[in-house]
């Protein structure tokens, strides 16, 4: 198993915006060269490809101001399969649930983060023929380049999902004037594809069966991405919700090396899905659980020799199908791009936005468990083979009823529900709550769940110190330090479900559904709706997904996206840690429904930001910071 592999080895300062006068700040370990000598050579131009890659790290790991940075952790917030919860001070994953804000900058940290990755981008876009490439090496410049372009797609939309209309920037040479929002549907989403377009075209197909682990983007990732960009586009801009029957074209920009098409049709998406499938180099691994640290071998030893607490689940597993057997697990065949983890954290660690926990999946500790008897936390006859943490977004009571009605009515027992998430009333009986746990669902998260090992109860231990190459973490602290997990940005499952939503042919859907033992159906969107929730669930697809399907309705409160956000008022939760006295789960200022339907799912640009452009960029739709809808509200 390929573990511990960095997506990117430089740590520098992210970008910032800095006033109207100034240009964006860059890698001060590339200042401190001339343009004129570096990039010099080959290496200096991976140098920066690191540097660019190095932001997911921050955005995957790391802690500030209360929250993770991970935009897909904010959408899960955000969407009706999580609750903020946590604890009474955890108010920035409550805020991210009910749409509103503590303060004027509280979204700051991934504007910022993903505006350094951009500027990095453009900077190893446009240096890189410093470099006197030759005959011989030319592939490596190709390939270089396609994931600069890659990259710059890819924070871009990520950017563009989270607040809209913003400033594109595609260059390093700045002035007063791109200090102006631009349209997200009409230039920013245009840019975005022809991105992924060179991205495509100058990339090459990776080495052996998918990625292996290595950490770059290749050619099919930039398909699956514009696939995913093009669908969100065509959905939530144009309207198009069910996409099997409906199409939109988009136009690409001009003069950019690689990109090679005038204009990009739902045909042109579809081909190159399909590009994927043939190329024979993803799979979809044949447990669903093996995608998941819990399914490790340590952990299925003590499930069969019946040591300690024996973890039930798993016991059923074909030891080849383990999270740490090679083509499983990190770098496993159904990945196609990812960010990755190192044990390199260090409390030491500084600079802008760069955080001691960055090279930690850190997800994996704010989706912990809390158990709330005096120093119980985490203990083993408690919450095994689960590991304590923070406790905040856990599954909402609606996805949980959604599935299991889903389940009975169709006469099946899906496996990925319980292998995605769990169940603390039946898996874990002794598990109790904290006095000041509020929006406890009686669900937590077993995708990513930190997972110690039987052998060592004391220890509360990391199950990766059993893994080989562990080296221990420089943090000294396991529970914050050991999560090594891969977060998957793009798996072979999506690819296959995005290729059944396009087509209307069912046979893609039916792999996934094959693969989790569900009956297969024929294809109506509703069926693909669930597929898409169930396979995916607490990966951060579903918030994007709603916002897409809301089609005609757009962004009222009778779309697709505010009913099932809706959907939440009146579920029964645990609050201040009291299980025998549930109450009522209701919107803190107003209803989810009104909450989309003001802001379409966009969250406030920082005012701080704003301040910067001198009136270039605006605040979005439903965040008057006067209006009290828009205010965190205590109710706890």
């Amino acid at each position: 198993m390929k573990k511990y592999i960095l997506s990117a080895l430089v740590v520098s300062a992210a970008t910032v915006f800095t006033s109207c006068n100034d240009n964006l700040d860059t890698d001060p370990r590339v200042t401190e060269l001339t343009a004129a000598t570096f990039p010099g050579k080959p290496a200096d131009v991976e140098a920066l490809n690191a540097a660019t890659y190095s932001i997911m790290n921050t955005l995957g790991g790391g802690d500030q101001s209360g929250l993770l940075n991970n935009p897909f952790y904010w959408w899960c917030l955000m969407s009706d399969d999580c609750y903020g919860s946590g604890g009474l001070q955890d108010n920035v994953a409550k805020s991210l649930h009910h749409f509103t804000t503590a303060s004027a900058n509280q979204y700051e940290q991934d504007f910022i983060l993903l505006y350094g990755g951009i500027s990095r981008a453009n900077n190893q876009i446009e240096t890189i023929d410093n470099v006197e490439w030759t005959e011989k090496n030319i592939n490596t410049r190709n390939q270089l380049l396609g994931e600069g372009y890659f990259m710059r797609g890819l924070y871009y939309l990520w950017l563009s999902q989270l607040y809209g209309d913003v400033p594109l920037i595609t260059s390093t040479t700045i002035t007063a004037d791109d200090y102006v929002q631009n349209s997200a549907e009409e230039e920013i989403y245009p840019q975005i594809i022809s991105d992924f377009v060179s991205g495509i075209t100058l990339m090459n197909e990776g080495s052996g069966l998918g990625l292996q682990g290595d950490g770059h983007a290749n050619k099919y990732a930039a398909e699956a991405m514009l696939a995913r960009a093009y669908m969100f586009w065509a959905g939530f801009y144009k309207g198009v919700a069910d996409l099997s029957s409906g199409d939109a074209t988009i136009n690409l920009v001009e003069d950019q090396e690689g990109c090679t098409k005038a204009s990009i049709s739902k045909a042109d998406v579809v081909n190159y899905l399909k590009d994927i499938v043939s190329s024979g180099r993803y799979r979809l691994l044949k447990d669903f659980r093996s995608l998941w640290q819990y399914s490790n071998s340590f952990l299925l030893k003590e499930a069969l020799d019946g040591e300690g607490h024996a973890y039930a689940f798993i016991a059923d597993m074909d030891p080849a199908d383990c999270f740490d057997v090679a083509g499983n697990g990190n770098g496993n065949d159904e990945e196609i791009f990812q960010i990755q983890f190192l044990n390199a954290s260090k409390w030491a660690i500084s600079g802008t936005y760069n955080n001691s926990r960055m090279y930690s999946n850190y997800l994996s500790c704010f989706w912990g468990l809390r158990n709330g008897a005096t120093n119980n936390n985490g203990k083993r006859d408690m919450t095994y083979p689960f590991n304590q943490g923070w406790g905040q977004g856990t599954p909402s009571c609606n996805i949980w009823d959604d599935w299991t009605y889903a389940e009975n009515n169709g006469g099946y027992t899906d496996l990925r529900k319980r292998a995605s998430l769990i169940d603390l009333d039946n898996e874990l009986q002794q598990y109790t709550y904290e006095k000041d746990d509020c929006e406890e669902s009686g669900y937590s998260v077993k995708k990513y769940a930190d997972v110690n090992l039987d052998a060592n109860p004391a220890d509360n231990d990391s199950w990766w110190k059993q893994a080989p190459g562990y080296t221990s973490s420089s943090l000294d602290n396991p529970q914050q330090g050991d999560h090594f997990e891969d977060y998957y940005l793009m798996r072979y499952a999506d690819v296959l479900l995005m290729l059944s939503e396009l087509t209307g042919d069912a046979q893609y859907m039916n792999q996934v559904q094959a693969r989790a033992g569900v009956p297969q159906t024929a294809y109506t969107l509703t069926n693909l709706q669930n597929e898409r929730r169930w396979e995916f669930a607490m990966e951060g697809l579903r918030f994007n997904d709603m916002r897409r399907w809301s089609g005609a309705a757009g962004h009222s409160e009778s779309s697709y996206a505010a009913k099932a956000l809706q959907a939440q008022d009146g579920k029964m939760v645990v609050c201040l840690g009291d299980k025998a006295n549930k109450r009522a789960m209701h919107h803190m200022t107003s209803s989810w429904a009104k909450r989309y339907a003001a802001t379409k799912g966009f969250l406030p640009k920082p005012q701080a930001q704003i301040t910067l452009m001198n009136g270039g960029m605006v605040q979005n739709e439903g965040w008057n910071l006067d209006d009290p809808d828009t205010q965190y509200k205590v109710i706890y």
